[in-house]
């Protein structure tokens, strides 16, 4: 018994499908042919390549806490005093909540000012030079014209998150500033 093995079916080229047309048509044929293949090529990498812009996702947004957190003495992180205040501002924050638009909300949440000036204090010194290493460090963030001042800045936004965090950045900087 033998075994017969068949080659699959050639489809025929444009050159053997006409033979009588002329050099110049089967040019012609061959480059529409070639012009549909890259027309292919370039949409495939098109799609291949293109990308979705997105904003960069920060720990911070993802990493969530519980409702009611637990309370618990504030760890002393920064030895300087003006990093103190700012790590003492943001843990205010966390605790009492976040407001916009006032300096203390009748839940008792505060917004970035109020925060400091709770935490400072009748040192008024101290709570200025808060508010100036706050905003340089907002303004390192998000650039020169970002807000007129701390309290604009907080109030632009819907939510606490970038507030708070820029607090925390502020005192990463103070203490880097030995103040």
């Amino acid at each position: 018994m033998h075994n017969l093995i068949t080659a699959p079916a050639r489809t025929p080229t444009t050159s053997e499908a006409a033979p009588d047309l002329s050099l110049e048509a089967r040019m012609t044929a061959i480059d529409a042919q070639m012009t549909v293949k890259l027309d292919e090529a370039a949409v495939a990498f098109e799609v291949n390549t293109a990308r979705i812009p997105s904003e960069p996702v920060h720990l911070a947004d993802l990493v969530t806490a519980p409702a009611e957190p637990a309370p618990h003495p504030l760890p002393d992180l920064y030895p300087t005093p003006v990093a103190a205040l700012l790590q003492r501002a943001h843990h205010r924050l966390v605790t009492d909540g976040w407001c916009a638009g006032a300096l203390v909300d009748e839940q008792g949440a505060r917004c970035l000012l109020g925060a400091l000036r709770k935490e400072a204090g009748r040192d008024h010194a101290m709570a200025s030079r808060g508010l100036e290493v706050l905003m340089d460090a907002i303004r390192r963030k998000f650039g020169p014209q970002a807000a007129e001042s701390v309290p604009s800045f907080n109030d632009s936004w819907a939510n606490g998150r970038i507030p708070i965090r820029m607090l925390d950045e502020a005192a990463i900087l103070a203490d880097a500033r030995g103040i």
